[in-house]
């Protein structure tokens, strides 16, 4: 960022972070719409890293749900769908997963680039490095063992639009010596996607937008709420250290609330059937016959 634009903002902690994209490397599911619980602003998907999979997302009670592996290491998708930059602010558990800090939205998040998306692995532990996200029973949660087990089982995104100033548009209009620099990642090189694919989806996803309420809502559905659950819960684990480059940058927030919540819930399949947010499966093998025989034969004992 130019040192004179940056006096523009106000001092407020962000991580931007460099948008990762592999077109060669994502495979999309033939039902991959249903994977994203998306808004006006942005959307999020879950992704199963062991297996590839975008975890499809079911609804029931106006919330979402995906189907997490115990020990399946899982990744955060986050989509910029307008024009501008934004602030994500994300939480799993009830964690923020940028500073650890019991969630809340006035905390620090990744700031993306306009039509951007960001690939988010894990707990982030500093400014090159994240502890990976994995599925794991509720008492082993990274939650749980930092005493704060009542929001296991959610994943969420508070978004926040930027605040656009008068001068700064002045000075973006008259300043023609200078062009605009692309947003690249911590090693340096800028990174240009095809997003067609990912906009093609988005358009087909229902759309998620919640009220800005100013915190991620993580109350259960009254149907999830009484549901008994057959096995114990999901929660989230603190993993692998691996190799996440960021830096800092200045952000300044539109508005004090955000413009939307995302959130997306979690939990095994047993547990979701249970909760009856799966169907149950259809038993497969033989059906009775009312004609299986020609002739009455006397038991056998």
């Amino acid at each position: 960022m130019n040192p004179k634009r940056r006096l523009l903002f106000a001092v407020l902690p962000g991580l931007v972070a460099g948008s990762t994209f592999n077109v060669a490397g994502c495979a999309f599911a033939t039902n991959e719409a249903s994977s994203w619980a998306s808004g006006g602003v942005a959307a999020i998907e879950i992704i199963d890293r062991a297996t590839g999979e975008h975890l499809p997302a079911y609804t029931r009670g106006g919330e979402r749900y995906v189907v997490g592996v115990p020990g399946h290491e899982y990744q955060l998708r986050i989509r910029n769908l307008s024009g501008a930059r934004i602030l994500a602010v994300g939480s799993v558990d009830g964690v923020n997963i940028v500073s650890g800090e019991t969630a809340s939205p006035t905390q620090s998040g990744y700031v993306l680039a306009p039509w951007s998306t960001l690939d988010v692995n894990g707990w982030r532990t500093s400014l090159s490095a994240t502890a990976g996200f994995y599925f794991t029973q509720h008492d082993s949660s990274y939650a749980a063992r930092t005493g704060r087990p009542d929001d296991v089982g959610v994943i969420g995104v508070a978004v926040f639009r930027e605040r656009v100033k008068t001068v700064d548009l002045l000075s973006r209009r008259w300043s023609f010596s200078e062009p605009a620099t692309p947003p690249s990642s911590a090693a340096g090189e800028p990174r240009e996607r095809d997003a067609a694919k990912d906009n093609a989806r988005l358009q087909q996803a229902p759309s998620a937008l919640n009220e800005a309420q100013g915190r991620v809502d993580s109350a259960p559905a009254p149907e999830a709420k009484m549901a008994r659950k057959s096995e114990p819960s999901l929660g989230t684990g603190y993993g692998r250290d691996e190799t996440s480059y960021v830096t800092r940058t200045a952000f300044e927030r539109a508005t004090s609330s955000p413009a939307e919540v995302l959130s997306v819930r979690y939990d095994s399949r047993a547990n979701l059937i249970a909760m009856g947010v799966l169907p149950q499966p259809r038993i497969i093998g033989r059906a009775p016959d009312p004609f299986p025989g020609s002739f009455v034969a006397p038991p056998s004992n």
